[in-house]
């Protein structure tokens, strides 16, 4: 199958030129500039890299092998402008959002701004250091110059460019040796309705050090059903024995653009969970890239998409076994409805010197309607000899059997097929370690089937 450019729009030639919407995104850097003038310089020699990188390459095509079955040009034909400053937030209106008891600290973005007033720093331990990254990089750069931009490449990967280009502020997290958090810390990006037609581009920066451990939640969302454009990126590090669980809920109005990238980094016995949860947005991308680099290590992907109406959602995901006894699993499972259409695209890629691997991916997506789509792409790149690596994909419809069964115990047909795709769900939604995060989750997954918007 191949992908198709929207009416009106060509194909870039092998040196594209800016369009209207590049050209706007390369005028806003330069008019920030006056503002960058207090920043490390190191920042702003960055923040250069990142508008080069996006200049040489502008949007991606359907000429691109990462991007061929995702067409961005509902984004790369408007040109979003910044984010205006967040409406009043009145009480309740984020309630929806807000996660409670079991979250020990929580920092929320308006429109890409950090908002003290709806923040609450827990009780923290001696050593961690928790805030916003603009505040971090005003007190003091210095320790983070060696790993912000240091894992999200801007070299072919335009979005990513754009936002160190164009990055604002986000969250910045930093645990010292041997230290364990027992409560989740939530980050919360919302936007309202005054960033309608316009771009936020939340940076976070995780590092844990030798032996630490934290669950972390990124939730995206919108209080309004705003036409705007997200485009985050995460860097998160884990030194040698950390261990990190964290969760990505994409949960944007359906007229919203998101563009995630996540990039790990994990040294040598550590542990990392990923829960990618996608449920929100008119063009959803999310990137995950995972790089073994210490022997001993392991990581665990499990991904939850579901898309309606025309919703599009792609999910990339690249794991580097770059050293020996490392392991990793994935397992994402996709439910596409309506004229819905999904894409999954798993790499796992195990280096020469990366022996004794052992690594399993699977991605299984269940359709509910004649007009839903999905293209897979499982891959599995091995230079190694000595590897236990396996990978599958399925694509199919609700069991005719089960459905069969549970109309013969009476049960309405509308009802069966509900019961038949929330149990498809509920192995991903099963292993999230917060009850309550979990409940709400299930309340989403029982809601979106309840209604299919044409």
């Amino acid at each position: 199958m191949t992908s198709t450019l929207a009416p009106g729009v060509r194909a870039a030639s092998p040196v594209p030129g800016p369009s209207t919407a590049s050209a706007s995104y390369l005028a806003a850097f330069e008019q920030s500039k006056i503002a960058l003038n207090g920043e490390p310089v190191w920042v702003t020699d960055r923040r250069r890299l990142g508008i080069e990188a996006f200049r040489a390459t502008s949007f991606p095509t359907a000429r691109d092998e990462d991007w061929r079955f995702t067409n961005v040009a509902p984004i790369a034909q408007r040109a979003f402008r910044r984010a205006g400053a967040p409406l009043r937030v009145v009480p309740g209106q984020l309630d929806p959002f807000l996660l409670g008891s079991p979250v020990g600290s929580r920092i929320v973005f308006l429109n890409g701004r950090l908002a003290p007033a709806w923040s609450s720093i827990g009780r923290l331990p001696k050593g961690v250091k928790l805030g916003s990254l603009s505040r971090a990089l005003a007190v003091d750069s210095v320790p983070l110059e060696r790993f912000l931009g240091r894992f999200a490449g801007v070299e072919r990967r335009p979005f990513a460019a754009l936002n160190q280009a164009l990055f604002q502020d986000g969250a910045c997290l930093y645990l010292p040796p041997n230290v364990h958090l027992e409560a989740p810390i939530h980050l919360l990006f919302i936007t309202d309705a005054a960033a309608g037609a316009g771009v936020v581009s939340p940076r976070n920066l995780l590092i844990l050090d030798r032996g630490a451990r934290a669950s972390v939640i990124e939730t995206y969302a919108s209080v309004n059903d705003g036409e705007c454009f997200t485009n985050a990126v995460t860097e998160l590090v884990l030194r040698p024995g950390a261990a990190a669980e964290h969760i990505k809920l994409q949960l944007d109005g359906e007229r919203a653009f998101h563009v995630g990238s996540t990039q790990v980094h994990q040294g040598q016995g550590s542990r990392f969970h990923s829960f990618a949860i996608t449920f929100g947005g008119a063009l959803a991308r999310n990137d995950l890239d995972v790089a073994l680099e210490g022997s001993d290590s392991e990581c665990q992907l499990d991904g939850l998409y579901m898309a309606r109406g025309r919703q599009l959602v792609d999910n990339h995901t690249s794991i580097r076994h770059l050293h020996p006894r490392c392991a990793s699993r994935e397992v994402y499972k996709g439910i596409i409805a309506g004229s819905a259409h999904a894409v999954f695209n798993g790499k796992v890629f195990v280096a020469p010197e990366a022996q004794q691997t052992d690594g399993k991916q699977t991605n299984r997506n269940l359709l509910l309607s004649d007009d839903a789509k999905v293209d897979t792409k499982p891959q599995l790149e091995i230079f190694a000899d000595d590897v236990k690596c396996t990978h599958g994909a399925t694509v199919g419809r609700l069991d005719e059997l089960g459905l069969f069964y549970l109309r013969s115990r009476g049960l309405p047909e509308p009802a069966a097929r509900k019961i038949l795709t929330y149990a498809f769900a509920a192995e991903i939604l099963e292993q999230l370690p917060l009850p309550e995060l979990r409940e709400r989750l299930e309340g989403l997954v029982m809601s979106r089937l309840d209604v299919e918007p044409r």
